[in-house]
Parts: structure tokens; C-alpha cells; sequence
């Protein structure tokens, strides 16, 4: 029997798909090095980007890949630079001691750190992957590179002291490696949960409405066959929360400072960034589309019905009416006035002219139909997913790539030879969506937060919320909208032979994969369909990611991404004044037929570019409004504060810790009427130490100076027995230690 057969999958969906993942498969088997105009460093990325491409889709591991091999390159470039501070190298993190005594000053800088570069990604990229479904693949592209370079697949040495640079390399990724087995992702069991569990019991997809114990939390969907993002197969699955608890990570440039705790059934939750918590639905007063929660899920199902290729409303989509946002809101009110709930988008305000040429955009008119369906698809990075972080450096290499580009670190000063300019990019971008993963999926993890394929489902089987005196009202029912969401009454189509269905709510919406039973003829187009029924704009073995929605990860990644590129080429604006992506008729999509006619993605400045993926994520109801914004204001800090670290970083201004600064505090277990100690041996910096409850609260602070030896001690009368967390953070370093405070 075909294997599509076997995995319930439509034949021609899954036959296009195996093409596209046996051309790319091939495409890498014949690997070989890029042209000589692209840095080792490029290349070896390029390798990174093809193996996150054959493994499971998941964002937060491969966020932290991308950044561990861009640090481990990057620090095999400082190592041989009188001025940049390595990440890593002769540093103390989250008390991981990295002994370093620097090399040997080599006869050829260059050669070395092209060696010392290879080596380390080679080891550091074969260690993360070879547990990849696509690893036979990865293993010949990483030794197929090695062998075109001229480098040995057999030295293993690490005594970096002799000045070989092969063992330099290798003594880093070794170094990366150990570090990464005590980082606080879990990689040695996996990356497995070890406390989180969902509130509410899987839904199965193909089944009307949805039950759930609590409408408030993220609920697990159960598929018969499950492909994940990267094209992935699981017969028979339910996907697991993925990385709920990826705020214990060690961070790039985020601090305790920074963070708060959490605690949940006994357990902790360590949260970045916190913007507290997304509205819940009220079901109790029935307030319609006043809830803020009804509104923010109703907007995704209004926003559905832009998906229908037939509809004649045209769009401009040129930078000259698109993007230029205003401020992003920050209250209820200011959202609802952000998202334009009929029509769909936000506000734009365009670009007069491109400021790298003087001459206004040529305007670009499109059937919205097909604009939004081609935007929820190639943010989406399925079904040969790079993942979203591994997008952004998809977009940075075509950045670099541009003839426009002048390689001007901040856009100032001496042009970078292309080694230069790609490792501090790759370990700025690195660290940015590194921090962003952090960050938003520590928020997901502790507000557990509803998608919306559950809580549009969840709210139409109860009936709507509108009008007390109709059909079919419950408080916590869904609102009606006239045109968008409405109630099924006697003698509509949808009423059943024996009007059995009246009561029961319709959406005008996308009809979903039952209409394509050929995705390269036919599409699905829009109508009215039953609520309990919605399906996002995804591929029927995906429907939706497999973790919280609250916060948008694409959003966040994508906010951090624009604002770290934005300030790392000291222009806002894509070189050039554009950057572009050709969508061709009828080819693009994957899942169904489109789009209509040629379209060629358009984006004036990297912030348009975030703008745009956000919003692609409600017109594939994947998220409603309340997950978009505060993603990008969390990606804003997280990528500014990247960047200044990453800046300190290559300045020399991150000093390394001394292994011998680490904090002993004692006596631990304390008691209430005692005072816990802290001694600090030659600490480099000025520093402030706090002590924190579960709940994110300060029990106790104190500061300090740099000195040769530094003895604080915090009182403990009045402070509750209990589990805390003691910070200690001076300039660049910080150490937490866990404090029992005993009855």
C-alpha cells in the first residue's frame, strides 16, 4: 500500500511534498562549498540552516543551535583579535567556568580562524544533530564541507596551547557542548519537560466543538498522522508542549534583573520580560464582543474569511502604502483601534519615497485573497521549515548578499572583510532570537494560554454571547457579528434536512482541506461553515503549533530580529531601500492552488518585515491580536539589549569573570534569625545582590564594590522559610545560587 495511503494523507498534497523534501535532500548530498566571495563562516551556516531544515521543527532548540554555533564561531574569531571579548572563551556563565589561557599568536591570522572556525562548528553542528531524523544527510554535508576546506576529519586533539588552530576549534565546541549539558535546557534527556502538564485533555482535530476543563489554557490537539513544520511524520500523535520551561535557559545578554519566578503545583517558572497576563474569558456576564477575550478570538475567525482568492477586494502592497506602523498600542482600547476587524491589516502609513533612491515605491496591486493566504504561508517556514529563527538568518544572508550592502559595522567606520562582518552578525542575530526563544516560551509556559482553534471551537459550542433573548445564548458563547459570524437559523443552508442544526453558530470562513482534493488545481475558498468546525489557515496534518500561544513567538523573534539587523547596518531600511520575495502563480502554496497571479512580497524596512510576519500569524489562525503586540514589544527590548551586549562584546567592554569571583554564601539552609553570609573573591565589577521568593518577590538586596575581597551579609529576620533564589550580577556576568531559609 503507498505510504500515503497508510497515513491518511491527501495523495496529491503528500506526493508534492516528498518532492520538494527528495530535491532538497539532493540538493544537499551534492553540498559544496559556496563561491569564494562567502566566509567559511557563511558557509557553515549555510550547512546549520540545511540540517534545522531536516530535523523536527522546534524553535526554541534550534534558536539556541543558531546561537551556539554562531558564539562558538564567533569566539574562534576573537581568540585571534587583540580587541574583541570572546562569549564563551576565559569566561565564568551561570556558574559554567570556561578556563582559557589564549593561543599563540599564528603566522596567518586568517588561515586560523577559517580553521579554528570550521572545527568547532563541524564538532559543535554533528554533536546537536546526530540524533536528527535527517543526521545520514547532515553527516556527509558537514564532512563534505570539511573535505573541500582541506581539513581533517580525524584530529581530535584540543591542546590549543600547541597553536594548532584545528585544536582551538576543537576545544571549543567541546566547550560549547559541556555548556550546553548544564544550561538548563534538558539536551542530555532530550530536551524532555520535566514538570509541565496541560490543563485540558487533547482535542481530537476532526471532531466538532471541543470540551476543556479550563477555555483559559492551551489545550494539546491528537492527530492521526502529525507532520511537523519541517515535514517530520507522527503517525498517530499528540504532540507534547514544547518547551514549556525554556526560561531556566542561560540567556545571551538578558539578566535576573530581568526576570521574575513563578511557582505552579510546587514547580518554577522562570519569566523574562513579563507582560502579564492575556484577558480570560468571561463567562459570567455575557459580555459579547466587549469581552476583550471575545474580541481578540473573534478577530481571528472574522479575519478568515480574507482567504478566499475570489474576492475582489484589491490591495497595494508596495512599500508605498504598507508598513510605516504607528505606535504600537498599549492598553485594550489602543488594540482594538490597531486591528481593523472587518477588513482586516493595521494601520500603515507607507513610505513617501525610498530614501536609497528618492523615487516613490511603484505601487503593486493584488487580490487580498491572495496576499494574506501567501503571507501566513511563508512566514509559516513550512513544510522544509528553517523554523522562524532560522528565517531571520535566511533573511541576514540575504542582506549580506545584497550588491547595495556596504559591510560597515553600524554602518560606520572601515568596510569588514566578510569574515568579520558574518561572525559578529551571526553571533548578534544569535543571541537575539536565543533571548527571544527565552523569553517568549517562558511566557507561554507559565500563562499557558489558549489557541485559537480551541477557544473559537470552545466558545461556538456553547452557543453566543450577544443577545440574552435569542437562540442559543450562553455567557460564554461566542459574539455575533452580522456578515462575519452569525447564527444558524430556519431555512439556511446549513440548518440540516430537519433544521437539526438551527441554533448552532456559522462563520464566514476559509473551507478548509475537505474542498482541495488536489492542491494544484484547486482551492478551497470561502463561506459559511460551522463554528465548531473552524480550521486555521494550515496544513491538516499541523493545524497549530504545539505550545501555548501567549506570546507570539514569530512576533517576538521577528521584533528582536528587525532591531538587532536595524542597528548592526546602521540602517533601518533593507539595502537598497527594499527587500523582496517572488511568490509565482500557482506555485507558491503548498496546501492549495495559488496564488492568482505573480507576487513579489515587498518590505521598505526590517521592522515592515516583523510588522508583516506578525500579521501573517492571525490570517492563518495561529494567534489574535492579544499574542501579536505584546511579542514585539518583548522582541524590541530583547534585540536592543542584544545588540549593545554583542557591542560591548566586540569592543572589549564585557570583562571575563574570574572563576574565583564565584558567590559562597553560607550558612545554607539559613534560619530566620540569622544572617545569610555572601563572600565574593576580586569580583571585576560593581554588583548588586538580591534575594528572591518563588513568586518573583524581593526578600533582600545589597550591593557592592569591586575589591579584592568583598563580605555582604543579609539579615534574615522576617523573611518566610522557604525556597529562594539568590542573585548576584556585576558588568557582564551574573550567578544564581538556591537558598534554603529553614523554620
Amino acid at each position: 500500500m503507498p505510504l500515503h495511503m497508510n497515513l491518511n494523507l491527501n495523495p496529491a498534497l503528500f506526493s508534492r511534498m516528498m518532492r520538494r523534501w527528495l530535491l532538497l535532500a539532493a540538493a544537499c548530498l551534492a553540498a559544496a562549498p559556496l563561491s569564494a566571495q562567502h566566509s567559511v563562516a557563511r558557509q557553515w551556516n549555510e550547512v546549520l540552516l540545511s540540517a534545522i531544515r531536516r530535523d523536527q521543527a522546534r524553535p526554541t532548540i534550534h534558536a539556541r543551535n543558531l546561537f551556539h554555533v554562531s558564539a562558538a564561531m564567533y569566539d574562534a574569531w576573537a581568540a585571534y583579535d587583540g580587541t574583541a571579548q570572546p562569549f564563551l572563551l576565559g569566561r565564568v556563565l551561570r556558574g559554567y567556568v570556561c578556563d582559557f589561557d589564549g593561543v599563540p599568536a599564528p603566522a596567518d591570522v586568517q588561515a586560523a580562524r577559517e580553521e579554528a572556525i570550521s572545527y568547532a562548528a563541524w564538532n559543535l553542528i554533528r554533536h546537536r544533530f546526530e540524533r536528527s531524523p535527517g543526521w545520514p544527510v547532515t553527516r556527509v554535508v558537514c564532512d563534505s564541507l570539511m573535505n573541500a576546506l582541506g581539513y581533517s576529519t580525524s584530529m581530535r586533539s584540543t591542546d590549543y596551547a600547541s597553536g594548532d588552530p584545528a585544536a582551538l576549534g576543537n576545544f571549543i565546541a567541546a566547550e560549547y557542548i559541556a555548556f550546553g549539558l548544564q544550561d538548563g535546557s534538558n539536551e542530555g534527556d532530550s530536551y524532555r519537560n520535566q514538570y509541565y502538564a496541560p490543563a485540558n485533555a487533547p482535542m481530537p482535530i476532526d471532531f466538532p466543538s471541543t470540551a476543556m476543563t479550563d477555555p483559559n489554557r492551551w489545550q494539546p490537539l491528537a492527530f492521526e498522522v502529525y507532520i511537523d513544520q519541517s515535514g517530520q511524520v507522527f503517525p498517530g500523535a499528540t504532540p507534547a508542549f514544547l518547551s514549556p520551561e525554556w526560561g531556566n535557559v542561560t540567556p545571551f545578554a538578558m539578566t535576573g534583573a530581568e526576570r521574575r519566578a513563578y511557582s505552579r503545583d510546587g514547580d518554577s517558572y522562570w519569566v523574562y520580560h513579563d507582560p502579564g497576563p492575556p484577558p480570560y474569558l468571561d463567562s459570567v456576564s455575557g459580555a459579547g464582543i466587549e469581552d476583550d477575550y471575545k474580541w481578540n478570538f473573534a478577530l481571528v475567525a472574522v479575519w478568515s474569511s480574507h482567504l478566499d482568492p475570489e474576492d475582489t477586494t484589491m490591495w497595494d502592497i508596495s512599500p508605498g502604502s504598507f508598513g510605516n506602523a504607528p505606535a504600537l498600542p498599549e492598553t485594550p482600547a489602543d488594540l482594538r483601534a490597531f486591528y481593523d476587524l472587518i477588513d482586516g491589516g493595521n494601520p500603515s502609513q507607507g513610505h513617501p519615497v525610498n530614501p536609497h533612491t528618492g523615487q516613490p515605491y511603484p505601487p503593486q496591486w493584488v487580490r487580498r485573497g491572495d496576499y494574506t493566504r501567501i503571507l501566513a504561508e511563508f512566514w509559516a517556514d513550512g513544510p522544509d521549515s528553517e523554523t522562524p529563527p532560522g528565517h531571520w538568518y535566511s533573511i541576514l544572508n540575504y542582506v549580506s548578499d545584497h550588491p547595495a550592502l556596504v559591510k560597515r559595522y553600524k554602518g560606520q567606520g572601515p568596510v569588514l572583510d566578510g569574515l568579520q562582518w558574518d561572525v559578529k552578525a551571526y553571533l548578534a542575530l544569535g543571541g537575539a532570537v536565543h533571548d527571544a526563544a527565552i523569553s517568549a516560551w517562558a511566557i507561554k509556559g507559565w500563562y499557558d494560554y489558549v489557541r485559537p482553534m480551541s477557544a473559537i471551537r470552545y466558545m461556538a459550542s456553547k452557543g453566543q454571547s450577544s443577545n440574552p433573548n435569542d437562540l442559543s445564548y450562553h455567557p460564554a458563547g461566542i459574539p455575533l457579528i452580522p456578515g462575519k459570524i452569525e447564527l444558524i437559523r430556519p431555512g439556511d443552508p446549513l440548518a440540516g434536512l430537519e433544521n437539526e442544526f438551527v441554533g448552532k453558530i456559522k462563520l464566514k470562513a476559509w473551507r478548509a482541506h475537505a474542498y482541495i482534493p488536489d492542491p494544484d488545481v484547486f482551492y478551497a475558498g470561502v463561506d459559511w461553515v460551522y463554528a465548531d468546525q473552524w480550521w486555521p489557515y494550515q496544513r491538516r496534518t499541523f493545524v497549530t503549533p504545539p505550545f501555548a500561544g501567549y506570546i507570539s513567538g514569530h512576533s517576538t523573534f521577528s521584533r528582536a530580529a528587525a532591531e538587532l539587523m536595524t542597528r548592526f547596518t546602521g540602517d533601518a531600511y533593507f539595502p537598497g531601500g527594499v527587500g523582496e520575495f517572488n511568490a509565482p502563480k500557482n506555485e507558491f502554496l503548498e496546501f492549495e492552488a495559488g496564488p492568482s497571479q505573480d507576487i513579489t512580497l515587498q518590505w521598505a524596512t526590517y521592522t515592515d518585515a516583523s510588522d508583516q510576519t506578525s500579521l501573517s500569524r492571525i490570517w492563518g489562525g495561529i494567534h489574535p491580536p492579544v499574542d501579536d503586540i505584546p511579542g514585539r514589544f518583548v522582541g524590541r527590548e530583547v534585540g536592543i539589549e542584544a545588540f549593545e551586549f554583542a557591542d560591548k562584546l566586540f569592543s572589549g567592554q564585557i570583562q571575563p569573570a574570574d572563576a574565583a569571583s564565584l558567590p559562597l554564601a553560607f550558612p545554607n539552609p539559613v534560619h530566620p534569625q540569622e544572617y545569610l553570609t555572601l563572600v565574593l573573591n576580586g569580583p571585576a565589577s560593581d554588583g548588586q545582590i538580591r534575594l528572591y521568593d518563588l513568586q518573583g518577590r524581593l526578600a533582600a538586596q545589597a550591593s557592592f564594590e569591586a575589591e579584592p575581597m568583598v563580605v555582604r551579609r543579609l539579615p534574615m529576620q522576617g523573611i518566610a522559610p522557604g525556597l529562594y533564589a539568590l542573585q548576584v550580577t556585576g558588568e557582564g556576568w551574573e550567578q544564581m545560587l538556591k537558598v534554603v531559609v529553614q523554620p
